[in-house]
């Protein structure tokens, strides 16, 4: 069976193979009313094997990495590192640092509460015993909202969408164990690590599995000022304690409290906090810690779909580009430059939101993501970004795609994913069967399944993706 090439022009998709097997026989595995956008092309050719609606704009999802990860290797290289420094304009005399210090945060996705520590038993080894003035906690890096715009405001305590401040340590997000109440109606009780600067409270109400009491409530959470979190609603009895995880809201605040906290317990007296947002020249810096090569962290962004990555490395790009402090309309606006005059990519009425893909105002069309895919494929050597994607049947967020299971994929599919909710996309590279390398786009949209269709595997995902890519992997 051979697959159908395609043109698309004013009156719609054109098939113009007579011997070729219609994208169709593949939209009927697809419950009613999905949207899907489908582009198939040999890396390297002009032109591609199937188009299918590939000028549609749809969201991108996760797949919206690939373009930020092309865009950051253009521009920042694959060594730069985020650099997190402790600074200061003041003299140190007989252990006392006669002035304020600084840290300056610059939106390293990856650094940790140990690496703080690292940077304070610096200042002790200094024989630094007291800062006479603040501690200013400076987040000029970035500015403006840390929450990008179309972001759904429910997930906005869920880890995978802590704000990308500039100022991140351990991922913004700490975690709570909750024991409901062998009592029916009763509150859940609460355990924070002491470690976390974080309040906690329980309004939880426990109910058994059948209660209709439990039937409609919802569990939630209430983020408030001062990293105060109140947790309320319901959930059904458990013998074990739950294990939640919760996004930090305010990161300069997260973070003073941490650093201020290091500090003391290192000995090391200190002022007030202070916090600077505005742009201001680096003091002599006392000590620095710094993240990974960009390379790795973008193997880490794309394989685990990594969303503080992204939306960090999004930002620093817009401060690179124009020398401002970080925001997303400069990041968006930096992304569109660096493509068109480093790649030749024009991404006309793409609209970029972040670099995520988390948020709901981005939209892209298939053909656009496979002009990244080409230069991608064609500058790989240069790039070495083929590498960082996920493989199906082997890791990140392709170890265990059912879809690539059942056709027997492993190892022959390098893609990106990218969901929401009703969406699944797909954006990488498949070696066919004759050997040759095949970029893909699958914008698949609109996805929403019946009662009775969750009970029959003739419209499941993984039923519609594996004889797909099956057919594409034998027949291309």
């Amino acid at each position: 069976m051979r697959l159908l090439k395609v043109f698309s022009g004013i009156a719609g998709t054109l098939i113009v193979s007579a011997h070729a097997a219609p994208v169709e026989q593949y939209t009927q595995l697809l419950p009613e009313g999905a949207n899907l956008s489908l582009m198939v092309q040999k890396v390297g050719s002009p032109t591609p094997s199937i188009d299918y609606h590939g000028k549609q704009l749809t969201l991108p999802a996760s797949t919206q990495k690939v373009v930020t990860a092309l865009a950051a290797l253009l521009q920042l290289g694959p060594d730069y590192r985020f650099t997190t420094t402790l600074e200061s304009h003041a003299p140190v005399s007989n252990g006392v640092l006669n002035g304020d210090l600084i840290i300056r945060f610059t939106g390293d996705p990856t650094l940790k509460r140990q690496q703080i520590r690292s940077m304070v038993q610096s200042l002790k080894q200094q024989n630094i015993r007291k800062v006479s003035g603040s501690l200013v906690i400076d987040t000029s890096a970035f500015a403006s909202h840390d929450k990008a715009p179309g972001w759904s405001w429910n997930d906005m305590t869920q880890c995978f969408s802590a704000p990308p401040s500039a100022a991140i340590i351990d991922k913004n997000c700490f975690t709570v164990a909750l024991q409901t109440s062998k009592s029916e109606g009763d509150t859940a009780t609460v355990q924070v690590a002491s470690y976390y600067p974080v309040q906690v409270i329980s309004q939880v109400r426990s109910y058994p599995r059948n209660s209709p009491n439990a039937r409609f409530c919802e569990f939630d959470v209430v983020a408030e000022e001062n990293q105060r979190y109140t947790l309320t609603g319901c959930l059904t009895q458990q013998d074990k304690p739950i294990t939640l995880a919760f996004a930090i809201q305010d990161g300069a605040d997260y973070a003073s409290k941490i650093v201020k906290s290091e500090l003391q317990q290192a000995g090391i007296q200190t002022g007030a906090i202070r916090y600077q947002t505005n742009k201001n020249n680096p003091a002599k810096v006392l000590a620095q810690t710094q993240s990974a090569p960009l390379h790795d962290l973008l193997t880490v962004m794309l394989k685990s779909s990594d969303n503080m990555i992204a939306d960090t490395v999004f930002r620093t790009l817009g401060s690179k580009q124009y020398n401002v402090p970080g925001t997303w309309r400069s990041g968006s606006t930096a992304v569109r430059q660096i493509l068109r005059q480093q790649a030749g990519i024009d991404i006309g009425n793409t609209v970029i939101a972040d670099g995520s893909g988390l948020s709901r105002h981005n939209l892209i069309a298939a053909d656009t993501m496979m002009q990244v895919l080409q230069y991608i494929a064609q500058h790989d050597s240069q790039l070495d970004f083929i590498s960082m994607l996920p493989t199906a049947g082997q890791d990140g967020t392709l170890r265990s795609r059912s879809g690539f299971k059942e056709a027997n994929l492993s190892g022959k599919v390098s893609a990106k994913t990218g969901a929401l909710q009703g969406v699944y996309n797909l954006a990488g590279f498949m070696t066919t069967a004759s050997g040759e390398k095949v970029a893909f786009v699958q914008f698949l949209s609109s996805y929403a399944m019946s009662p009775n269709e969750r009970s029959s595997r003739k419209t499941t995902l993984a039923n519609f993706e594996s004889q797909l890519y099956r057919d594409l992997y034998n027949n291309n």
